[in-house]
């Protein structure tokens, strides 16, 4: 079975094609970093508009890299939440009309179970059980996984997520959007220890996290001290060492709770490489193992929806010709895969 997989949630047009013999046979993918720079953030109305511009070329462009026609086609996966609605109705609307133009099965993917199963992708996928880290600019959450679709949340993010708070504060920082992975470059140069900043919510029982506040207290330091290169480089990376130290806590807690030997962590800020060091030594000092994505496939991109989409549709599931996306979706309300 070959899958044609749309990824159109947020800010990145993703199209990959998956063969259930071959692996992952093509990858597009088109980022509008520089479209929403200027205003900061993203813009909701302009990313849906130039969804409408790439998808449509860049599913032409998978045809090409993977060799093959439209007739080769076997399924079309699309996301269909959570995300901006109006760019979530782009990928859907596509993916619907060429399923039904083909002749082919259509399959609503759940954007954060591609992210949640994109380790599957790699050479040394996990087996189940494991506990998932889904970590990134919109989710922080903890979830047992013991199957396809069997999916428990642990603990989530109350206010601000992980990624979230990384781009606020490296915006305070005067770091350009997105500025999360510059302020991760900028710690590399920090002072361990010249600041402390707060673990929230590490002082208390439970799995849920909390990033509001610290992204409060860097706003205040940086305000009080951050005059020079040097000391926003101390400040980058006291704010670093609290989100990872705070992460790391919490997947400590919930893997005592599941007594679970494996840890998947996925999303955006799973490519930190400080967060994944500072958990692949705790699970060796543990016993167990780690997996994560390559870098590529930690932030949006169309390979995680044609794999996931895969799996759904070899199981039966299918779309009618209604057209409707879901910009709220838990994870729980997802069906299980015998």
């Amino acid at each position: 079975m070959r899958v044609l997989g749309i990824e159109t949630s947020c800010d990145e047009t993703g199209v990959a094609i998956y063969d259930t013999q071959k692996g992952l046979l093509a990858n597009q993918l088109y980022s509008q970093i520089k479209l929403h720079a200027d205003y900061g953030g993203v813009v909701p109305e302009l990313a849906s508009r130039d969804h409408v511009r790439k998808t449509v070329p860049l599913i032409q462009a998978a045809l090409h890299e993977a060799g093959l026609q439209q007739g080769d086609i076997d399924g079309v996966a699309y996301t269909a939440g959570p995300g901006l609605v109006g760019a979530l109705l782009v990928g859907a609307t596509v993916g619907r009309a060429l399923a039904f133009a083909w002749n082919v099965p259509a399959i609503p993917v759940h954007h954060m179970e591609g992210h949640l199963l994109a380790p599957m992708l790699e050479a040394s996928p996990p087996d189940f059980p494991f506990v998932a880290l889904l970590v990134s600019g919109g989710h922080t959450q903890l979830i047992s996984v013991t199957g396809i679709g069997e999916y428990r949340l642990l603990g989530e993010s109350v206010d601000d997520a992980a990624g979230e708070a990384f781009d606020k504060t490296a915006k305070l920082l005067g770091l350009d959007y997105p500025g999360g992975p510059l302020l991760s470059k900028m710690a590399q140069h920090g002072q361990a220890g010249r600041f402390t900043f707060p673990r929230p919510m590490t002082d208390r029982p439970g799995l849920d996290f909390s990033f509001s506040g610290l992204k409060t207290f860097a706003a205040n330091t940086i305000r009080e001290y951050g005059k020079d290169a040097q000391t926003q480089a101390d400040i980058a990376r006291a704010f670093e060492d609290a989100v990872v130290d705070t992460l790391a806590i919490k997947c400590r807690r919930a893997l005592d709770e599941t007594g679970f030997t494996r840890l998947v962590m996925a999303g955006g800020v799973s490519a930190n490489n400080t967060l994944r060091q500072r958990l692949s030594d705790i699970m060796a000092k543990r016993g167990g193992a780690v997996f994560y994505a390559r870098p590529e496939f930690c932030t949006d991109n169309g390979a995680m929806i044609a794999y996931v989409g895969t799996i759904r549709l070899k199981c039966g599931g299918t779309q009618t010709l209604g057209v409707s996306v879901r910009p709220r979706w838990p994870l729980a309300e997802l069906p299980t895969i015998e």
